[in-house]
């Protein structure tokens, strides 16, 4: 494509080298560059892509988008100066691939928690009415039979575009993707056409980033302002009902949804139970059962989302009931992980004081003895980092019997730090608790503590693969380490046996 094609509607000024330039493709990661690419420096958050414009002029880099003066490269290679390269980069990728989000019907999930289940009820809701739905977010993007890994719940905007169409090649025009508030505050989504937003919930969390939750708030909110055909906002939530003032005086058509507060879409006759939930639906357009097969009202929630937005997709009721009830599983989301006539094990991605919350009290009624809640928490040692830890602690003092405090991604913070300060807040609020700082000791130490009819509960990492220790990403799974446990004591039953005969 033309530099030219790919640089419409960008501000910039030209430092020197021509625009009428073949350009073969886009990156700000210096090693994806091949002859002929644009390159754009983003002053990140611990590397400046600026220092790397000479490797990836060596790599073939025909253009550069700066955002700074002093840049020294071969006279043959244009320079582009912009104010911001972030938006930059999604303009000019937007471009490279044609504006191809306009092309497709694209469904954007955003708040605190609860993206990731929606985007599974949707995906099985589509394919239930035959309509092929790709997926991007916190467990890679999905196109397909094609599981792709991707960094950051929501990518680059340069990868984000690629995936767009990439789905668009393969006939997935249908679109659900977690719309991140990093991917929103740092522009991946800029230039991107939403069909349709879908506000969650909001509840502490990322605040090292956005420090308040007005500021937190104001990121999610970017993405009710770039969307077409209608926004879907929880009517219960503090937050979603600043929203919906806001909204209503929109072009783009506002609908609700919610158990306690008046909405389009609400469930009656809700019937908890120990691994599913079965209500009666009610909608704009009539009535019908659901069963959830995961327990608690959060999931009643989330349904309720995604079925609103299959609503507005034109998709038969009939057909959203089977959708929902098709989902069997969310991996790392109340996932029994292990289960046998003594006890249970749990494991659920909740790594906010709101998630943990809801998670303990979604599994305290169908437990007979104690709930052992093994945690930690990734948080940096700003003010906002201790009040994580020490709400943390504190909704592990108040709802579970023992808590068995252990790493998360410590990243490359200070672990005894870390563990020290949800210490502090386990003593302030009374809590009963073990530390113990190898995470998969740990989770050996909470089922080894168990008696019959415990719950064991693990949270924080969920579907994860991996534990970020220092800059060192380690194999770790809860699930498979608790297999392994599991199956080493099973193992350990049978010598005893057999030497008692």
């Amino acid at each position: 494509m033309l530099l030219t094609q790919v640089i419409d509607g960008l501000a910039y000024e030209l430092l020197q080298g021509a625009v009428d330039k073949e350009i073969t493709g886009i990156s700000s990661d210096s090693r994806e560059i091949d002859k002929g690419g644009l390159f754009v420096a983003i002053s990140g958050f611990s590397m400046d892509g600026h220092l790397f414009i000479n490797k990836a002029v060596s790599n073939g880099a025909s253009v550069v988008i700066v955002e700074k003066d002093e840049v020294w490269v071969d006279e043959q290679v244009t320079v582009l100066k912009v104010q911001d390269t972030r938006t930059a980069l999604a303009r000019v990728a937007s471009n490279f691939y044609g504006n191809i989000s306009e092309k497709m019907n694209l469904i954007g999930v955003t708040g605190t928690n609860g993206k990731t289940s929606i985007t599974y009820f949707l995906q099985s809701i589509f394919e239930q009415a035959g309509r092929p739905l790709g997926v991007i977010g916190t467990m890679g993007t999905v196109i397909g039979k094609r599981r792709i890994y991707t960094k950051n719940t929501t990518p680059e905007s340069n990868n984000l575009q690629k995936l767009f169409s990439e789905m668009v090649q393969s006939r997935v025009e249908n679109c659900v993707m977690e719309v991140s508030s990093h991917g929103l505050s740092l522009n991946r989504v800029a230039y991107t056409h939403f069909n349709t937003g879908i506000f969650t919930n909001l509840t502490p969390d990322h605040l090292e980033f956005h420090h308040t939750m007005r500021d937190y708030f104001e990121a999610k909110a970017k993405l009710f302002g770039m969307t077409s055909d209608y926004n879907i906002i929880n009517a219960d939530d503090p937050f979603g009902r600043v929203l919906i003032s806001r909204l209503r005086s929109n072009k783009t058509k506002l609908l609700t949804y919610g158990l306690k507060n008046t909405a389009d879409f609400y469930p009656e006759n809700i019937e908890y139970h120990i691994d599913h939930t079965v209500y009666t639906l009610n909608t704009p357009r009539g009535s019908i059962q659901i069963r959830v097969n995961l327990p608690g009202e959060i999931y009643v929630y989330n349904s309720l989302a995604a079925i609103a937005a299959a609503y507005c997709n034109q998709i038969s009721l009939k057909q959203i009931a089977d959708g929902i009830n098709s989902v069997r599983s969310i991996s790392g989301r109340l996932e029994v992980v292990y289960e046998d006539q003594d006890n249970r094990i749990i494991v659920d991605f909740a790594h906010t004081e709101d998630a943990l919350e809801k998670t303990i009290k979604t599994i305290r009624p169908f437990t007979k003895g104690r709930i052992i809640l093994v945690f930690g928490v990734y948080a940096d040692d700003s003010e906002e980092g201790r009040a994580k830890r020490n709400g943390m602690a504190k909704i592990a003092s108040l709802h579970a019997d023992l808590s068995v405090i252990t790493t998360d991604n410590p990243k490359e913070q200070d672990n005894q730090i870390i563990i020290q300060g949800i210490e502090e807040g386990m003593k302030f609020f009374d809590g009963t608790y073990k530390t113990v700082v190898d995470r998969r000791e740990a989770i050996e130490h909470a089922i080894s503590s168990s008696s019959p009819g415990d719950v064991i509960l693990i949270t924080g990492k969920g579907h994860e693969t991996s534990q970020i220790i220092g800059k060192d990403s380690i194999p770790f799974n809860d699930a498979e380490i608790v297999k392994q446990i599991q199956a080493n004591r099973n193992k350990q039953m049978v010598i005893k046996s057999n030497v008692l005969f």
